[in-house]
C-alpha cells in the first residue's frame, strides 16, 4: 500500500503543476534575470570602450573612433532604458533572446568596422550563444546561436580594414580567413552544445533530488502525525476524565429501575473507551503497533516482492543468519517506508529483465547486514552500467539490438523518466547503506545493499 501511494506521489510531483516545463523545451528554463543581462552588457561596454581607446590612443592606430563609439553607445542606451524598469525581475525567454541577439548584432557591427575576421576578438561571438544555451529553452537558445553564426558568416564577406599602422595594411590569406570562420562556427556550436548539455544534466539532477526529497518529506509529515496525536491525547485527557467522573457520580445516584440509569451506564462505558483510545494514541509510535512496526525480515521482503509475482518469473527469497537457529522467524526488523519502497523498485527492475527467476538474498551477521537482488537476465549494458545510479537512466538496453534482446526475454518497455533506480538508491543511502551493482559472472545483474550492523534496525536480541 505504501509503495503504491509513494509511486503515485512521485508521479504527481513530476507531472503536476508544481514542476517546470520539460527540460530544454519549455518556459521552465528561463533562469536569466534582467539585472544579470544588464550587468553583463555593462561589462561588455566597459571592455569594448577600453580596447577601442587603447588602440586609438595607446597604439596610435588608424581607427574609426566615432563609428565604434556610436555602436557602443547603442548598448549603453539600451541598458539605461532597461535600468529604469523592472531591474530585478526575471525575463521571459523571448525577451532574453531579443537582448542576447541584440548583443550579438552589436558585437558583429563593432567587429565589422574594426577588421572583421582579421580582428582576433571575433572569438567573443561565442559568448552570447553560450549564455543562451545554458539559461534559455532550446528553441530560444537556437535563435541566438543562429544569429551568432550569421554574424560570423557576414563578417567573412563584409568588413572594413583592421586598424593598423599608418601607410600599412594587414591582410590575411583568404584560406586562413575561411579556416578562422570555420573555427568560429565550430566553436559556437560546440560551446553552446556543451553548455546546453551541462544545464540539462543539472536540471535533471535537481528534479530527481526534488522528487526524492518530496518522498522523504511526506514520510516525515506522516511521522509527525504520531506526535500530534500524542499531544492531542494529552490535552483531551483532562476534560474526558472530568466527564467520566461526573458520569459515574450520576450512575451511583440513580437506581436500577430509573429510565436514565442505562443512559448513565452507557455514558460511563463510552467515556472509558475514549480514555483507552487516547491512551493508545499517546503511546510511543515504536510500541503503539508492534505487529505492524516489527516484522520478520523475510516477511518484509515478501511484502516488497508480492506485487511483482508472475507466472513468467519466479521470485525466491532466502534469509541467512549467523548466530540464531531460526532464520525465517528469528530475524525481526523495524518496518521503514524507505526500505520497502527501495526494495520494491529494485525487485520490479529485476523482474522486468529476468528470464525465469529473481533471487532476493539477505545475510545478517553481528557486523553487517547485506541484501542482494539478482536476476538471470541479460545484465546491464556497459554504457548503462557506467552511468547507473544517475537520474534518467531508464533501461538496461541501448539501441535496436538491446531492444530486440529485451523483447525476446519478454521484458517490459521502459520509456519513463528513469527515476526509480536513482530514488531507490538515494533512499537506501539515506539510511546508511552502501549500494553497489553490476553483472554476475554466470549471467544476469545484481544490486547489493550493505549496512553496518548498528545502522539497520534488526530487533532480534540474540544476534
Amino acid at each position: 500500500m505504501f509503495v503504491s501511494k509513494t509511486l503515485n506521489h512521485i508521479s504527481t510531483f513530476l507531472n503536476g503543476s508544481d514542476v517546470a516545463a520539460p527540460i530544454g523545451g519549455g518556459a521552465g528554463k528561463d533562469h536569466l534575470r534582467l539585472r544579470t543581462l544588464i550587468m553583463l552588457r555593462w561589462l561588455a561596454i566597459l571592455g569594448q570602450s577600453a580596447m577601442i581607446l587603447l588602440i586609438a590612443y595607446g597604439f596610435n592606430y588608424q581607427l574609426r573612433l566615432w563609428s565604434c563609439l556610436s555602436i557602443i553607445m547603442g548598448s549603453a542606451w539600451l541598458n539605461v532604458i532597461l535600468s529604469l524598469g523592472r531591474r530585478n525581475s526575471r525575463v521571459a525567454g523571448w525577451e532574453a533572446t531579443l537582448q542576447l541577439s541584440f548583443d550579438t548584432v552589436q558585437l558583429g557591427l563593432l567587429l565589422g568596422v574594426t577588421g572583421g575576421l582579421n580582428n582576433p576578438f571575433c572569438l567573443m561571438l561565442i559568448a552570447p550563444p553560450t549564455v543562451a544555451a545554458a539559461n534559455l529553452p532550446t528553441r530560444h537558445g537556437l535563435v541566438v546561436v543562429f544569429v551568432s553564426m550569421a554574424a560570423a558568416i557576414a563578417l567573412a564577406f563584409w568588413s572594413l580594414d583592421l586598424p593598423w599602422k599608418a601607410g600599412e595594411a594587414f591582410v590575411l590569406p583568404q584560406m586562413y580567413r575561411l579556416g578562422f570562420l570555420a573555427a568560429i562556427l565550430v566553436g559556437i556550436a560546440f560551446t553552446a552544445g556543451y553548455a546546453w548539455q551541462a544545464a540539462l544534466e543539472s536540471a535533471r539532477m535537481a528534479q530527481a533530488l526534488a522528487a526524492t526529497q518530496a518522498v522523504l518529506e511526506k514520510e516525515t509529515r506522516l511521522s509527525a502525525l504520531g506526535g500530534l496525536a500524542a499531544a492531542a491525547a494529552h490535552e483531551l485527557g483532562t476534560p474526558l476524565g472530568t466527564i467520566q467522573v461526573v458520569a459515574r457520580e450520576m450512575l451511583h445516584g440513580l437506581k436500577a429501575d430509573n429510565p436514565l440509569y442505562e443512559d448513565a451506564e452507557l455514558l460511563v462505558s463510552q467515556s472509558q473507551r475514549c480514555r483507552d483510545i487516547l491512551k493508545a494514541l499517546s503511546a510511543r509510535p515504536e510500541t503503539r503497533d508492534a505487529v505492524y512496526d516489527q516484522v520478520p525480515l523475510k516477511t518484509l521482503l515478501s511484502s516488497a516482492a508480492e506485487p511483482y509475482q508472475s507466472a513468467r518469473v519466479a521470485i525466491h527469497i532466502d534469509v541467512e543468519a549467523r548466530g540464531i537457529s531460526d532464520a525465517d522467524s528469528g530475524i525481526l526488523i523495524r518496518r521503514r517506508p524507505e526500505w520497502l519502497h527501495a526494495f520494491s523498485a529494485f525487485i520490479e527492475n529485476a523482474v522486468d529483465f529476468a528470464r525465469s527467476e529473481v533471487r532476493i538474498s539477505a545475510e545478517v551477521t553481528r557486523g553487517y547486514v547485506a541484501l542482494t537482488i539478482s536476476d538471470d537476465g541479460p545484465g546491464f549494458a556497459p554504457d548503462i552500467l557506467s552511468r547507473l545510479g544517475e537520474p534518467y537512466i531508464s533501461s538496461r538496453y541501448d539501441g535496436e539490438e538491446g531492444a530486440k534482446a529485451g523483447k525476446k526475454l519478454g521484458a517490459q518497455s521502459h520509456s519513463g523518466m528513469g527515476l526509480g533506480f536513482f530514488i531507490a538508491k538515494t533512499l537506501l543511502e539515506h539510511t546508511g547503506a552502501n549500494v553497489t551493482f553490476g553483472n554476475r559472472e554466470v549471467g544476469g545483474a545484481y544490486v547489493r545493499a550493505l549496512w553496518q550492523r548498528d545502522q539497520i534496525d534488526i530487533l532480534s536480541p540474540d544476534i
